[in-house]
């Protein structure tokens, strides 16, 4: 019943920028705090980024602080994050999961290389 759809990955140069989307349904949006995780083979699962369910409340691992921006638009039942200054290290496969990690998305590539 509840689904969440990542879109907005693909590859970019050092330095670029994406936003990535996630499309909730299944669930009253709203009431949920949001999370982005982050996969890659070598570093496995990170936990990047929350944000509370009216969007006044936000976390972000010090990998991404400044860099990164977790926003939602609940009219929209959308989960965002903008990524700037884009690192090769931050290539990796980005999910986004409901607050308590209970519902995940199938994840958008994030490639960073020359």
């Amino acid at each position: 019943e509840v689904q969440l759809v990542e879109s907005g990955g693909g590859l970019v140069q050092p330095g670029g920028s994406l936003r990535l989307s996630c499309a909730a349904s299944g669930l009253t949006f709203s009431r949920y705090s949001m999370s982005w995780v982050r996969q890659t083979p070598g570093k496995g699962l990170e936990y990047i980024s929350r944000i509370e369910g009216g969007g006044d409340s936000t976390y972000y691992d010090d990998s991404v602080k400044g860099r990164f921006t977790i926003s939602r638009d609940n009219a929209k039942n959308t989960l965002y994050l903008q990524v700037n200054s884009l690192k090769p290290e931050d290539t990796a496969v980005y999910y986004c999961a409901e607050g308590g990690l209970g519902y995940w998305g199938q994840g958008t590539q994030v490639t960073v290389s020359p």
